[in-house]
């Protein structure tokens, strides 16, 4: 199957649990759906990383390897989705230190930005918090963040995983 391959059958929402089994069945298509994932630049390519997100929950082991690749992209990526589901990946795994500098920088300004849909902004959150747990040195920065954001920005989702990590912040902080 060709990354056109791929893309043609992403036209089609009727397809999707077709490619989704097909992948599951045949793991030699991984490689091409998250070169469409990642780098394509065609408007359905997001259903490539929604797929790839939704093969995750079944098989994280063949999509773990792209994570490096994925936190790569999101220095150009500006499809808002494409984000969404690369973040959310990003932030299911522990954080490698070549890459806590820049998602630490990434991460803050998404959390922050108003300009960012709801669902970005909480897997940044996340992410800023995994990030404190190979240094803890930044707790109580994340904690403030996350603090005000719950103040001045204080949407459904933004409260709810802010409260969690809250609670677990400040209970990690206390220990030091």
């Amino acid at each position: 199957m060709t990354e056109n391959d791929i893309l043609a059958l992403l036209e089609s929402w009727d397809n999707f649990g077709l490619i989704l089994i097909e992948l599951n069945s045949n793991t030699a298509l991984v490689p091409e759906l998250m070169k469409v994932a990642i780098y394509s630049e065609h408007p359905n390519s997001w259903r490539a990383i929604y797929l790839a997100d939704k093969l995750h929950d079944q098989h994280p082991e063949l999509i773990e390897p792209y994570i490096p690749e994925m936190i790569d992209r999101l220095k150009s990526e500006q499809h808002h989705g494409k984000k969404r589901h690369m973040l959310k990946l990003i932030s299911m795994k522990e954080i490698a230190e070549e890459h806590s500098g820049f998602l630490m920088d990434f991460c803050l300004n998404t959390f922050t930005s108003a300009k960012e849909p709801i669902a970005n902004r909480v897997h940044a959150m996340q992410i800023l918090y995994n990030i404190s747990e190979n240094e803890p040195e930044i707790k109580p920065e994340i904690l403030e963040i996350i603090q005000q954001e719950i103040e001045f920005h204080p949407t459904p989702g933004i409260r709810s995983r802010g409260s969690k990590l809250i609670k677990k912040l400040q209970k990690q902080i206390v220990k030091r």
